[in-house]
């Protein structure tokens, strides 16, 4: 057998750890790997190397994709699915891995419609916002990035007895601000999914520094709205001194941590074991520590629900 991989949509820390397990245990199989470069666009291009346990040495440790990645609107069009299918047929592809998020997966079952050639998703995302799986690849990573550069903010606004709001990203679901909100012990998360009302996010604050509170951290998913704008209107109603900053895409970049590294090697291996058992258009996951294989369809149809005891804990522990 013949496996294509590719790296499509936003990066994510783990992704060449995906790879490299994926190439090295395929080749123990027997399995012949290429890889597709700058993701669908290089599909539509015919941009291929071949791939071996040696040319994938050295980037386990690496954050981004070696393979790198692409937006590319072109496959969501017929012309560019004919071509991306031509390019599987002229290499001789037998099956395809993918390695990304919700809209990669959406992709894949387009490619999957036009060729007729079987695909596996690989969850690799810091948004973990794929249903099917209770985390992605490179969430932990984003997260802990995120955590370490809030808490020298929070050194900051300790000094200057500030309240800060800091924007981290998440397109437009909460499950990065989430996590993030709770371990750096923020006052108040705002996320897509919970609409806050301004008079109530002033009055949390207000009440805060009545018990004693020189300072206060405010976590928001960029989907919750214009962040920067909700941080100037905080500070016209309270009087307090109010910073924003935005974390953006130092998010997606570094080495990634041991967990995002375990999941991909994870994820990778069960990959292949679908391939070797004959499985069509799965994508590989985790659910309460197991893992699990969830159909393309039903990972790109359903909406993943965010955990509400985590936001009610947080709440609860911001007093």
């Amino acid at each position: 057998m013949k496996i294509g991989v590719v790296t499509s949509g936003g990066d994510a820390p783990g992704m060449n750890a995906a790879i490299r397990a994926l190439v090295r245990y395929a080749f123990t199989q027997g399995f012949s790997i290429l890889g597709i470069e700058r993701g669908y666009a290089g599909l539509i291009s015919n941009l291929i190397v071949p791939l071996d346990p040696r040319s994938v040495g050295n980037i386990l440790h690496s954050g981004g994709t070696f393979l790198r990645s692409s937006r590319c609107p072109e496959i969501r069009t017929p012309e560019g699915l004919a071509k991306a299918a031509q390019t599987l047929k002229t290499n001789s592809v037998d099956a395809l891995v993918v390695i990304g998020g919700d809209g990669s997966f959406r992709g894949a079952l387009e490619i999957r419609r036009v060729s007729g050639i079987p695909c596996i998703g690989i969850p690799a995302t810091i948004d973990n916002d794929v249903y099917g799986t209770d985390e992605t690849i490179g969430f932990d990573t984003a997260v802990n990035t995120a955590v370490e550069a809030i808490d020298r903010i929070r050194d900051t606004a300790l000094s200057h007895e500030r309240v800060f709001f800091v924007e981290v990203m998440g397109r437009n679901r909460g499950f990065l601000a989430l996590h993030v909100g709770i371990c750096v012990g923020a006052g108040v998360i705002l996320l897509p999914e919970i609409p806050a009302q301004m008079n109530e996010v002033c009055r949390k604050l207000k009440s805060f520094e009545e018990r004693g509170k020189a300072t206060s951290i405010i976590v928001a998913a960029e989907g919750v709205g214009n962040t920067m704008e909700i941080a100037a209107a905080c500070e016209k109603s309270t009087g307090f001194e109010v910073r924003y900053s935005k974390l953006g895409y130092i998010q997606r970049g570094g080495s990634p941590t041991a967990r995002s590294r375990l999941l991909a090697d994870l994820f990778a291996n069960e990959a292949v074991q679908l391939l070797l058992t004959g499985a069509q258009d799965k994508m590989v996951g985790v659910q309460g520590g197991h893992l699990v294989a969830t159909s393309l369809g039903e990972a790109v149809g359903r909406e993943k629900p965010l955990d509400m005891k985590l936001y009610r804990l947080a709440e609860e522990l911001a007093v």
